[in-house]
């Protein structure tokens, strides 16, 4: 099976240089549509589905592959090396993405440019003076009600995540794309989200990275994009004027002005 068949991978824009873009959890890459084509001109814009999701190849799936994120951090690399040699890319990586882009740059740091990190979080738990936005009591009763009714779940859930309340369509469409999601692969994919602690990476991360966050984001608070900004080296932090999880989708034009903003003065 080819790696362009196993994840989906499409390739379009014209630009000298590589951005790879990666969608979250219960997504697939439909969800960069309004923000890619902003960026046709000056880049090779490389767009996938992670195994289990999107039109991804099923049969690919391992459950035990990816019961961490390395899984989905090692597919990261195979598809940059077969998109991309050997000029490092701009990584775009939404939500669980953004942790995905970290492992994998620290196991092949020589193909990552830089990092954008849009409503990125290293922890979900509230741990000590640490505010990742949940208790750990809290996820645990989310999680168990996903696995015992997935569509419900999506249901509820995806307008909460969507957030963008004068866009009441864009709900619709992430309660779509959830419900499109096997429910098992759905149940691992949300427990390896959502529970892992990959904080301890942060400080190790050397390449350019921003921080792209919404103003109010149930997923990622704020606190949590300013704690990221305080451990990542040379991080920057650019908090967009929005409701939600989702501003590639609820807000594509202020998420492109940050990112050109961003990878201007890098010559990138």
């Amino acid at each position: 099976m080819s790696i362009t068949q196993r994840n989906n991978v499409r390739i379009s824009g014209s630009g000298k240089r590589t951005m790879v873009l990666a969608h979250g959890f219960g997504c697939d890459q439909s969800m960069w549509r309004l923000l890619a084509p902003s960026f046709h001109d000056d880049y090779r814009t490389v767009l996938f589905d992670h195994v289990g999701s999107g039109a991804s190849e099923l049969a690919a799936y391992d459950f035990h592959k990816y019961d961490s994120l390395r899984g989905y951090a090692d597919d990261l690399i195979e598809i940059i090396n077969h998109v991309a040699p050997p000029e490092p890319v701009v990584f775009v990586g939404h939500s669980v993405s953004a942790m995905i882009g970290l492992i994998a740059s620290l196991r092949a740091p020589h193909l990552f440019a830089a990092h954008i990190m849009v409503g990125p979080s290293p922890c979900y738990v509230n741990d000590g003076d640490y505010v990742g936005g949940f208790e750990r009591e809290d996820l645990e009763d989310l999680l168990h009600t996903l696995e015992g009714n997935y569509l419900g779940w999506s249901s509820s859930m995806a307008p909460v995540i969507m957030g963008a309340p004068e866009q009441p369509e864009l709900g619709v469409e992430l309660t779509n794309s959830f419900c499109r999601t096997d429910p098992e692969i759905a149940g691992q994919f949300a427990r390896v989200t959502f529970l892992s602690d990959h904080r301890a990476l942060l400080p190790r991360l050397a390449a350019p990275t921003l921080i792209l966050q919404c103003s109010d984001d149930i997923i990622a608070p704020r606190a949590v994009g300013e704690y990221m900004q305080r451990t990542i080296p040379g991080s920057t932090l650019h908090v967009i004027d929005n409701v939600g999880h989702c501003p590639h989708l609820s807000s594509p034009g202020a998420s492109a002005a940050a990112m050109s903003g961003f990878l201007a003065p890098l010559g990138l």
